[in-house]
């Protein structure tokens, strides 16, 4: 499982996670404490759905909002980077979209991105296209934000576990 295998690396770096959710509402957190020692690195989660609370928790631009919207990777890349930044970790994970029903802010229901921030601040972000309902949505939006991270953990160990 994804989240066995991240704590699991995190602590083998002695590294830690942070979150800042929007469409997912805390799901990612909520998966990532859920397996045994993640108290050791998960430090915390904050949930920004509001397009102002992204600014002032979280340091999104609100420039960036009002021109791109909510919906865009580079909401995400500064959810993830503020999430890293504001509670003091070497990771950061966000999470952004529309989960519907129907579109919002232009984009189509199922319009995800999600994104990682590490040590270096360097963040990435993936563009989905989810179907499904509103909660199928969100589940496809924490799967994709769980695999991201892995990925960057195991680029940053090298030969880390497959």
């Amino acid at each position: 499982m994804k989240a066995e295998e991240i704590i699991a690396s995190l602590i083998a770096a002695g590294q830690h996670v942070a979150t800042a959710e929007s469409l997912t509402g805390g799901l990612v957190c909520a998966v990532l404490v859920d397996p045994p020692g993640a108290s050791e690195v998960v430090r915390g989660g904050i949930v920004a759905y509001q397009p102002e609370m992204k600014s002032t928790l979280l340091g999104v631009s609100a420039d960036l909002i009002e021109e791109r919207g909510t919906v865009c990777a580079e909401v995400a890349t500064a959810l993830a980077s503020g999430a890293r930044r504001e509670l003091g970790a070497a990771w950061g994970v966000g999470t952004t979209g529309v989960a519907g029903p129907g579109p919002s802010e232009g984009r189509a229901q199922g319009t995800v991105f999600v994104a990682v921030a590490g040590p270096d601040d360097v963040a990435v972000a993936e563009e989905l296209h989810l179907s499904g309902d509103r909660n199928q949505v969100r589940s496809g939006a924490v799967d994709a934000a769980l695999s991201l991270l892995r990925a960057r953990l195991r680029e940053q160990a090298g030969s880390g576990p497959r």
